[in-house]
């Protein structure tokens, strides 16, 4: 990423604490790189070029270790996946598995999604655009520190195809009650279940060991799925 890049960034998508990485992470990183990382270009990215085809087009931001994003590309080879994710360690496992299932319909990108959907994807370049779980930041004064603010959603509409979709899970009310907030701020986006109400889970769309964890601790679990629509303005 440029200097330039890193003065202009309004937003951050993430605060780094990074970990320890594990020698089959640090090996992944090394070996499998070449074959699923994007080397972010000067202008936006030729999609059609980085993954060989034309095809539907699905970005989840903050993939973690990929546990949803492999089993989500496993199970539809016929859907291009954009995976950004900033932490290594969590890339390196990502890395791994997608060797593991064989899949090369996966792309993925070291950076803050923020700068992603800003600076290099294309308008109108994406059927849907996922953000499961994404960090709560659960004290009051942090915030401003979450992801889905008016702002993101303005750059997420930029790049979604009309009718294009963004789905977004969250486990904590007062996240989800701040993101309809935002929703109704930013505009350009309708809930396909209703104004305010949730969708329920898609039968595609993994469980993962977190959020099982939540509903075993009776978590409800906010399914929120908007519909690109008309001009934000």
């Amino acid at each position: 990423m440029s200097e330039t890049t890193a003065k202009r960034r309004r937003m951050r998508s993430f605060v780094r604490r990074e970990g320890r990485m594990t020698p089959a992470q640090r090996r992944a990183l090394e070996s499998l790189w070449p074959r699923y990382g994007v080397w972010l270009p000067e202008g936006w990215l030729d999609l059609d070029a980085l993954f060989g085809r034309a095809a539907p087009r699905l970005l989840e931001i903050g993939c973690g270790m990929g546990e949803s994003l492999v089993a989500m590309a496993a199970a539809h080879p016929q859907h291009d996946y954009l995976a950004v994710e900033v932490y290594r360690p969590g890339i390196g496992t990502l890395l791994r598995r997608l060797e593991e299932v064989g899949l090369d319909n996966v792309r993925v990108i070291q950076a803050d999604a923020v700068d992603v959907l800003e600076h290099w994807l294309p308008p109108a370049s994406l059927a849907a655009v996922y953000v499961f779980f994404p960090d709560p930041w659960p004290k009051k004064r942090h915030h401003k520190r979450r992801l889905i603010q008016s702002p993101f959603l303005r750059l997420v509409w930029r790049v979604l195809q009309p009718g294009g979709l963004l789905h977004v899970v969250t486990d904590w009310t007062d996240y989800a009650e701040q993101i309809w907030a935002a929703v109704a701020q930013a505009g350009g986006f309708r809930s396909v279940a209703g104004t305010g109400r949730c969708a329920p889970r898609p039968p595609w769309r993994p469980q993962t060991k977190y959020e099982q964890r939540a509903r075993r601790l009776g978590h409800p679990i906010h399914e929120i799925i908007l519909e690109r629509i008309d001009d934000p303005g």
